[in-house]
């Protein structure tokens, strides 16, 4: 017996140090792409790094987080990162959770839609960019065109040089893009659902509304708030659309959070405020996400 446990007990030691090895190298390759940057960002970020002064790279604190903070350029690419976000999360929540309902039921050719709706997730960020950029193009852009042909607007007009206009076609065009991936991750959870659920609340004389208010979003709550955390984080740093459609123009109308670290870090070269501006936007997505994952939580402590 004890000759028995003796050896079951060398067999895991050995499994885990094959396991150890086996990981090993993942391991390496996730502290190469991954916690050396982020730290090396968070040295960077307590100094005052710029590439084009020698004597700069001096270790200063929090002075950039300060500098930062009381900046109005700052929190106006701030507020137009959350106006862009709390936007573009809502409807693609919702747009995803009404497609979702609609592939769901059966229809004649169901499979080849639910196929065609991740087309616009699948195509490159760049190449979802430029085709955006040419639908609104002044010259020769398909809006003008189909706005003219329709008779909506008498002449071709500048989109992109309105203010107001470009920072919404910026939102159309990340809605269009991202909605997909929540329209599969609602219809996924929509299929994992007991049918006898709903079943029985037919027996009891439920309609779909109440089946839907009363079975469907409960049973949907864990994914919604995973939706929503995802969403919210791709939101807070989308950069590929800004760079490509606008650059942040027209006067720093779509000039969000990102941009903004990307013109500090890469274009004037301040590495040390760059890092900081990373840094919190990462703080914020962090916090929110945090503040989803609690609602999540309490919500599922009140329905237990």
């Amino acid at each position: 017996m004890l000759k028995h446990a003796k050896s079951r007990r060398n067999m895991l030691e050995n499994s885990g140090i094959l396991a150890a090895i086996l990981l090993a190298p993942a391991g390496i390759i996730v502290l190469g792409i991954l916690v050396f940057p982020m730290l090396s960002a968070l040295v960077l970020s307590f100094t005052d790094l710029v590439l084009t002064k020698p004597e700069s790279g001096v270790f200063i604190g929090l002075a950039n987080y300060w500098d930062a903070l009381r900046t109005s350029s700052f929190w106006a690419a701030f507020g137009r990162t959350v106006y862009f976000a709390v936007i573009t999360v809502v409807f693609e929540v919702s747009l995803g959770l009404a497609i979702a309902l609609l592939l769901h039921q059966q229809f004649i050719g169901r499979g080849f839609v639910r196929g065609l709706i991740i087309l616009p997730w699948a195509l490159p960020y760049v190449v979802n960019g430029m085709m955006w950029k040419w639908i609104f193009d002044a010259n020769y852009g398909a809006m003008n065109a189909l706005l003219v042909q329709t008779h909506l607007i008498d002449s071709y007009r500048i989109w992109l040089g309105e203010p107001l206009t470009a920072m919404h076609l910026v939102i159309v065009a990340n809605i269009w893009k991202e909605t997909p991936v929540a329209v599969i991750l609602f219809l996924a959870a929509l299929q994992s659902i007991p049918k006898p659920l709903y079943e029985a609340a037919r027996v009891d004389g439920a309609n779909r509304w109440q089946s839907f208010l009363n079975i469907t979003l409960p049973m949907l709550k864990p994914v919604f708030t995973a939706t929503v955390v995802i969403k919210t984080i791709w939101a807070l740093k989308e950069f590929d659309l800004i760079y490509i459609i606008t650059k942040g123009g027209p006067a720093d109308a779509t000039k969000m959070l990102t941009y903004h670290i990307y013109q500090n870090t890469f274009k004037f070269l301040k590495f040390g405020y760059g890092s900081a501006l990373a840094y919190l936007l990462t703080l914020t997505a962090c916090l929110l996400a945090m503040l989803y994952m609690k609602n999540l939580r309490s919500g599922l402590d009140v329905e237990a």
